[in-house]
């Protein structure tokens, strides 16, 4: 759950620095993809299962 959440803050997190100007386009596009797979990949592990198991 841990990575799954740290993706998401990059998700997050990476279109406001492109609007602060502190990131460029391109950067701001791969590290989305990276993290979009990143969520995908670890969310399936967690997700759907009863809390106790997590």
């Amino acid at each position: 759950m841990l990575l799954s959440g740290l993706a998401l803050a990059v998700l997050l997190g990476t279109p406001i620095l492109y609007f602060l100007g502190m990131m460029e386009l391109d950067t701001m596009k791969n590290w989305m993809l990276i993290a979009t797979i990143a969520w995908f990949a670890t969310a399936i592990l967690w997700m759907g299962r009863p809390e106790d198991k997590i």
